[in-house]
C-alpha cells in the first residue's frame, strides 16, 4: 500500500491535521515558482508574436513542439532541462500570437479575456481541491492518457475534415481532459509520484495552453 506524503500532527485541542512532507513541499514550490517564470516568458512571446503579426503556422507547430518536448525529458536532471522548458514554453506562446490576433480581428478581446479568466479560475480550483482533500487521483492515469491521445488523433484528423460539430467536441474533450490531468498531476507531487519539478511543470503548463486554446474557441465559436 502506497504511504501517503503527509504526516498527521496532534494539536492542544486533541483535532489531527495533516502536514506535507519537506520533499513535497519542496517539488511544489519549484514547480509553481517555475510554472510561474514559464507563463510570464510565454505570454512576452506571444506578444512578441502578435505585435510582428507572424502567420499562423499549422501543423508545423508540432515539430518544435514535439523536440523541445522530448530534450526537456531528456535533460529533467540536469540545469540543462531548465532552458529547454524556456525554449518549449517560449515556442508555445510565440505560436499562440497568430491565434490571439485572429480571435482579436474577428471578436476583439471578449472571447479572449472569459478565455483567460476562466483558465485561471479551472486551475486554481481544480489545484486548490486536490490539495484540500489529498485525494490520490493515480486511478486516473489510464483514462486520461487515453482521452488525450484519442482527442489529439481526432483533432488532427479534423484539420482536413474541418466538421464544426466535431472541433466542438474535441475542444470540450480537451478542456475537461486538461483539467483532469492538472488535478492528477497535483496529486501525484503529493503522493510521491512525481519528484521532478522540471516534468511537473512542463505537464502543468501543457495542460493550462491547451485548456486555454479549448475555452478560446468554445467562447469563440460563434465566429469560427
Amino acid at each position: 500500500m502506497e504511504t501517503e506524503k503527509y504526516t498527521a500532527k496532534t494539536m492542544p485541542s486533541g483535532i489531527q491535521s495533516t502536514a506535507l512532507d519537506p520533499a513535497v513541499i519542496k517539488v511544489l514550490r519549484n514547480t509553481y515558482m517555475l510554472l510561474g517564470v514559464t507563463l510570464a516568458f510565454s505570454a512576452a512571446m506571444a506578444g512578441v508574436a502578435m505585435s510582428l503579426n507572424v502567420p499562423h503556422f499549422g501543423l508545423w507547430t508540432l515539430l518544435p513542439y514535439f523536440l523541445c518536448l522530448w530534450m526537456t525529458e531528456k535533460n529533467k536532471n540536469n540545469a540543462s532541462g531548465i532552458l529547454w522548458v524556456f525554449a518549449l514554453t517560449g515556442w508555445l506562446g510565440f505560436t499562440l500570437g497568430p491565434i490571439l490576433n485572429m480571435y482579436l480581428a474577428v471578436r476583439g478581446s471578449e472571447p479572449i479575456m472569459l478565455a483567460l479568466g476562466s483558465t485561471a479560475l479551472v486551475f486554481f480550483a481544480a489545484s486548490a481541491f486536490v490539495m484540500t482533500t489529498r485525494k490520490n487521483l493515480n486511478f486516473m492515469t489510464g483514462f486520461l492518457m487515453t482521452g488525450m491521445l484519442v482527442a489529439f488523433v481526432a483533432a488532427i484528423a479534423n484539420i482536413f475534415l474541418q466538421i464544426p460539430a466535431l472541433a466542438l467536441t474535441i475542444s470540450a474533450a480537451f478542456a475537461l481532459i486538461s483539467t483532469g490531468m492538472i488535478m492528477w498531476q497535483t496529486s501525484a507531487i503529493i503522493h510521491g509520484g512525481e519528484r521532478n519539478y522540471i516534468s511537473a511543470t512542463v505537464t502543468l503548463f501543457v495542460m493550462i495552453y491547451n485548456l486555454f486554446l479549448s475555452l478560446l474557441h468554445l467562447f469563440g465559436m460563434n465566429d469560427d
